[in-house]
């Protein structure tokens, strides 16, 4: 009886740790999404939560308790979102470049003690993060980056740095490649240099970014091992490509890694 009670806690703590192994995927919409490691860090990657697609925007803002870092590609506005909003709640460490870090802390009031050379990167770079539980990448991307509210309201906009992709690798979980707001670009093939990519994260939309015949050509550059994920499409009229689509140039560029749409506000559990 003393030996089965020891084998069945053995197996009850190898359940628990196996279980705490996993890594979860939040999406937001556009290009925003929440993971949360296996060891229990949250990270943000470009937080607009309470974008024009996500009905549940604000209640989820407001959960927010606890975020370790928030990650941004560029300065667009629907990519910097809420992150000011959470950095105050949180307390959580922007991790950026430098020319964007610095524009956030001296235009947008970000907390300035919340950023510094630590959390610092650019294209080429990699840091450790979190006592080195998970590593971020900056990879090129094509694109433009400025501070600023629609130009429609008449605000200044701001020197935004260099727009990025971001290459991210956890501890104990999946390495996972958000692209930013790009096109696509032959050394996509070269992200892999950073570790071999898990989970891509890409832009589909078209107009702003490519659009899903060449966002196809780009998984193929890259070769994700376990999925891709769409985003940035859908949230104005604008951006007219669909997952339908992508999922169409896929199988044509004959890529064979799975497509997997997460629906805005769902959450993703990865092994």
């Amino acid at each position: 009886m003393t030996l089965f009670k020891t084998l069945l806690s053995a197996a009850l703590l190898l359940g628990s740790q196996l279980a705490m192994a996993a890594t979860e995927l939040t999406y937001y919409g556009q290009a925003g999404y929440k993971i949360v490691t296996p060891q229990g860090h949250v990270i943000m990657i470009d937080p607009w939560l309470t974008n024009p697609k996500n009905p549940k925007g604000e209640a989820q803002l407001k959960a927010l308790d606890k975020v370790d870092l928030i990650l941004l590609t560029h300065g667009h506005f629907d990519h910097i979102g809420n992150t000011v909003e959470i950095a105050k709640k949180t307390g959580a460490k922007l991790v950026t470049n430098f020319d964007l870090g610095k524009v956030m802390v001296e235009k947008l009031d970000f907390p300035k003690e919340q950023f510094g050379f630590p959390t610092t990167g650019n294209i080429g770079g990699q840091i450790p993060l979190l006592n080195g539980d998970i590593q971020v990448g900056f990879t090129n991307a094509v694109h433009s980056s400025s501070v600023g509210i629609p130009l429609q309201d008449g605000t200044e906009t701001y020197y935004g740095g260099t727009q990025t992709g971001l290459h991210i690798t956890i501890k104990d979980g999946p390495t996972i490649y958000h692209t930013g707001d790009t096109d696509v670009f032959g050394d996509m093939k070269l992200v892999n240099l950073f570790g071999e990519v898990d989970i891509m994260l890409t832009a589909i939309g078209d107009t702003f970014t490519m659009g899903p015949k060449r966002a196809a050509h780009a998984v193929k550059l890259v070769a994700p091992k376990q999925m891709v994920i769409p985003n940035h499409f859908g949230t104005f009229a604008l951006l007219r490509g669909t997952p339908e689509a992508f999922a169409k140039h896929l199988k044509e560029a004959g890529v064979t890694t799975p497509m997997k749409q997460i629906a805005i506000g769902d959450t993703l559990t990865i092994d």
